[in-house]
């Protein structure tokens, strides 16, 4: 068991990278049982899940935590894990809607699959295989997801609290994916839409559905899940508006994506619509002809770079971060009054730093 006492977010993490490591054993295990073939499947789901800051499942144990939950238990980190999961396979689906080539500095889960076609000398468009090879993986890491909450460990009250919590936070993730395809496809720029998007697909996901979810597996009350959501609100639309900022601004070997992905595939983010609506008709027409253009090229992203610069967006997104920031401080600090728990406004005021202080 990893030592909890002697830093209280490592333990979490070790704990949650056990928890998942054992699963996924298990898991590779079954599929083993099906055939040879699907040892590249099995892979591929250990590298979906391994790295990344583990962001929901420690704000899941925050919640816990928050509502007199036992910080070592470890039906609490096996259930903050199946978050883990559920993040992985919304991942690797996103991925393959974006055509994006890398994660995390290695190739994507369609991109390897790809790989794998080609090297076996296999017959058909790589593509497909590579298509569909993922949507399978990001189908059975969301199965797994379930699986693992559901075998944490707690009895059927308990688990009776937290399924709903989690059937919410899937059903949001996935919505908000597809509002961001209709995003990209309409060419919609508004900042309505564009924090619908950020609210749904990332903010909620992240931060105010783990904090629920483990204050729910503990038994915390009305109160409680009020003022984590009052917390974890604006905690995760501040994450998001980072990487938003990251997605243009941030540097390669930091991010694990080229920088300017985010432009060539047109998401349409708040830093783009308070650029295009700061922007003359010349900033306008680089932004009609870029934004979700596979051939814009670095001189383009620079170019883009100085617009957001110089209209103010990117000082104007900087700020609302800030303002997001204070609003989840204050929340923090009542939190912790109501809960009487030192440790709580600890873990609230790292696990903020980790979202939120993430440099290009």
């Amino acid at each position: 068991m990893p030592d909890h006492s002697a830093d209280p977010i490592a333990g979490w993490i070790a704990g949650i990278d056990a928890e998942l490591a054992d699963f996924l054993s298990a898991r590779r295990g079954l599929l083993a049982t099906v055939g040879v073939e699907t040892d590249a499947l099995a892979e591929e789901a250990a590298q979906a899940v391994a790295g990344g800051k583990r962001l929901r499942a420690l704000f899941c144990l925050a919640g816990w935590q928050a509502a007199g939950g036992h910080p070592a238990d470890t039906r609490a980190w096996r259930s903050a894990a199946a978050l883990e999961l559920l993040q992985a396979s919304a991942l690797v689906h996103d991925d393959l809607m974006d055509g994006s080539a890398t994660r995390r500095g290695r190739p994507a889960a369609h991109r390897t699959f790809e790989q794998q076609h080609v090297a076996a000398g296999w017959i058909g468009p790589r593509t497909r295989f590579g298509a569909g090879a993922a949507i399978l993986l990001g189908d059975l890491l969301l199965t797994w997801a379930h699986e693992l909450l559901r075998s944490s460990g707690f009895d059927q009250q308990v688990s009776g609290r937290a399924a709903p919590v989690f059937d919410v936070c899937t059903t949001e993730v996935t919505a908000g994916q597809f509002l961001d395809l209709v995003s990209q496809a309409s060419g919609t720029g508004g900042e309505d839409l564009a924090m619908r998007v950020m609210r749904f697909k990332s903010a909620s996901y992240t931060v105010v559905r783990p904090l629920q979810l483990g204050a729910a597996l503990a038994g915390g009350g009305d109160d409680l899940m009020a003022g984590l959501t009052a917390y974890g609100e604006p905690i995760g639309l501040a994450f998001q508006l980072r990487d938003d900022v990251l997605g243009v601004f941030g540097d390669p070997e930091r991010t694990g994506k080229p920088a300017g992905d985010d432009l060539r595939e047109g998401k349409r983010t708040v830093l783009l619509a308070r650029t295009y609506e700061r922007s003359d008709a010349a900033g306008r027409a680089l932004l009609d002809r870029c934004i979700g253009n596979a051939s814009t090229d670095s001189t383009d992203i620079h170019r883009l770079r100085e617009l957001m610069t110089s209209t103010g967006a990117l000082t104007s997104v900087e700020q609302t971060i800030a303002e997001f920031e204070q609003r989840a401080d204050r929340a923090a600090h009542s939190l912790a009054q109501t809960t009487a728990d030192t440790a709580v406004r600890t873990t609230l005021d790292t696990l903020t730093a980790a979202a939120l202080q993430r440099s290009r």
